[in-house]
């Protein structure tokens, strides 16, 4: 944990601020009952009334700077918590969003919400405390005993005797409890994990009628997380009810002993009543110690998930000088050609690679179309262009410059992607299609959504261009939120378009007229289609064939179709023989 206070560097003016507030709140507290004993042993004993109105004023003047401290501190305190938890949650945010799908694989969607959010929370709530109870508790415990052997210290065997006993109490309940805090994130994680599925695939939970199985793992998850959260809060719920009858039976002696000194002549009544309070705040400062040793595990698994995000290092870095060699600028119109030469790549644990042995050249003005069965390696090829990963062997190069050597940001703007999942986000439809290109203007707007053939049902929508979009596009269809997704990435204007299996959801009809309408717009540009249908791709400049990762072939429709077994096999499969001839 103590690696993310680097984040208060900002706060520390706050920070000393809480300190010393607290400090001043623990002395005017301590120095209390010691004004109570004078009024008592020398006002009342005494009769001077005018005494007793004197320390007492003096009494109310402390307790009312202790109150103003203690507000100060809490406030401070809350203020400081506050933007930690915002810079750290700012700080992971940034760092996982330079993590490559790899990352994304590893840790999970669920885990890396759930770290951003609980987990954060849990160190914030907890930095809260440890600014005032870390300086409290140790001060007031140890001003608490000095100021005890100061009212008597023939008396103060008690607490020598109590406070080893109180302490030992804690430290054995907490060493039962802790271990279990860690466990209770990682079961957290798994129903975070299966709340996100059950949500996010409701349609599919419901078209095959497995509502009632989702419920039982929702179930098990979440009787998981709460039979372990049962059982630590059965060990740390006995912790109170320990401490509570230790304090007693302390309290109890130091009246039963100081009685007796009082009957002696050796103690007054004040000092007794003083001694006892400081008892109560001693054994209350070793309460306040429990309740961050409570705390302070389970923030502490959370700190660990935390700092495991940032020190986990992206599988791709941003260009530096360790490849800077041919950084020369290429021509314009070159700018959208895409090499791969020799191009290989494996996923992490695989059997055997993705991709093997990938050459070919796209250039701009040309379609380039890539088709195979499911598990060939398509998604992946089209996934190494825009550096979602890297290439493991050879390389993939725009305008003749290895993707590598070029900053992600400068990438990807000469990319326009349209995923295979096509993905809407909350807010209008122009703002969904403006994603692609910020500042772009209405009538660009309208004009990219004529060309990606959604200018019909857009107009047919309440708002039209304002329409709002719902979570995930759930108010529009499948092949709509394909027309949306084209829109978003046509208006980009992009040196390179990559539609990734886009036109699955369209019939034939508009996907024929979505790609008559492509033409004219992509003449600069450098186009790469994904597609599983023949009618897709029959009209590109060059068509690549893929196998379980290697090419199988290249050419035009006519070339393969009169050589390749593969992509014969392809069109013989999804053409009648009157449509091949």
């Amino acid at each position: 944990m103590l690696k993310l206070f680097r984040f208060l560097s900002a706060f520390w003016p706050l920070v000393a601020c809480v300190l010393l507030f607290t400090f001043l709140q623990t002395l005017s507290e301590l120095y209390l009952p010691t004004l109570m004993a004078d009024i008592v042993d020398i006002g009342v004993v005494g009769m001077d009334i005018p005494y007793i109105w004197k320390i007492g004023g003096f009494m109310l003047l402390v307790a009312a700077g202790g109150t103003a401290f203690s507000v100060l501190a809490s406030l401070l305190s809350a203020k400081v918590a506050a933007g930690f938890g915002r810079d750290v949650r700012a700080r992971v945010f940034r760092h996982v969003e330079n993590f490559s799908l790899h990352e994304f694989d590893r840790l999970g969607t669920a885990s890396l919400i759930n770290r951003t959010t609980n987990d954060i929370t849990q160190v914030q709530q907890v930095l809260n405390m440890m600014l005032r109870m870390m300086v409290m508790a140790p001060l007031m415990c140890i001003g608490g005993i000095i100021m005890a052997v100061s009212q008597d210290a023939s008396l103060s065997w008690v607490l020598v005797a109590v406070i080893p006993v109180l302490a030992a109490a804690i430290a054995i309940i907490a060493s039962k409890g802790i271990p279990y805090f860690k466990v209770m994130q990682v079961k957290l994680d798994k129903l975070n994990l299966v709340l996100r599925e059950g949500l996010t695939g409701i349609r599919v939970i419901r078209s095959f009628n497995r509502t009632t199985h989702e419920e039982r793992r929702f179930d098990d998850a979440n009787r998981d997380l709460t039979d372990t959260a049962i059982k630590v809060n059965k060990i740390m719920a006995a912790m109170m009810p320990v401490m509570m009858l230790i304090m007693n039976l302390a309290i109890v002696a130091i009246v039963w002993f100081g009685g007796l000194r009082i009957d002696a002549g050796n103690m007054q009544v004040g000092s007794l009543m003083a001694f006892i309070q400081y008892a109560m705040q001693i054994m209350f400062s070793l309460i306040m110690l429990s309740f961050m040793m409570v705390m302070i595990p389970r923030a502490q698994a959370s700190a660990v998930r935390i700092n495991e995000v940032l020190a986990m290092e992206p599988d791709l870095h941003e260009a530096g000088s360790a490849r800077e060699g041919s950084t020369a600028e290429p021509a314009a119109a070159s700018k959208g050609t895409v090499v791969f030469d020799r191009v290989a790549f494996s996923y992490p644990g695989a059997e055997k690679p993705a991709l093997e042995d990938i050459s070919f050249e796209a250039r701009p003005g040309e379609v380039t179309a890539i088709i195979g069965g499911t598990g060939s390696g398509k998604s992946t090829l089209l996934s190494l262009l825009p550096r979602f990963y890297d290439v493991q062997a050879g390389s993939v190069r725009v305008g003749g410059v290895d993707v590598r050597e070029l900053p992600q940001e400068e990438l990807r703007s000469r990319i326009g992607l349209v995923p295979q999942r096509a993905v809407l986000f909350t807010g209008t439809v122009a703002d969904n299609i403006r994603y692609g290109k910020e500042d772009a203007t209405d009538e660009e707007i309208r004009h990219a959504a004529e060309i990606a053939q959604a200018a019909d049902f857009v107009a047919e929508m309440e708002g039209g261009y304002e329409a709002r979009i719902a979570q995930g596009g759930g108010n529009v269809s499948g092949g709509q939120k394909q027309r949306l997704s084209i829109a978003r990435a046509l208006v980009r204007r992009p040196q390179i378009y990559l539609f990734d299996d886009s036109f699955s959801a369209l019939d034939f009809k508009t996907d024929a007229r979505l790609r008559a309408a492509l033409r004219p717009e992509t003449t600069e540009a450098t186009v790469i289609i994904v597609a599983q249908r023949v009618s897709t791709v029959m009209e590109a400049d060059r068509i690549l064939v893929l196998e379980e990762g290697r090419l199988a072939g290249i050419g035009t429709h006519e070339e393969l179709l009169a050589g390749n077994p593969v992509y014969q096999e392809i069109v013989a499969s999804q053409l009648t023989k009157e449509e091949i001839a």
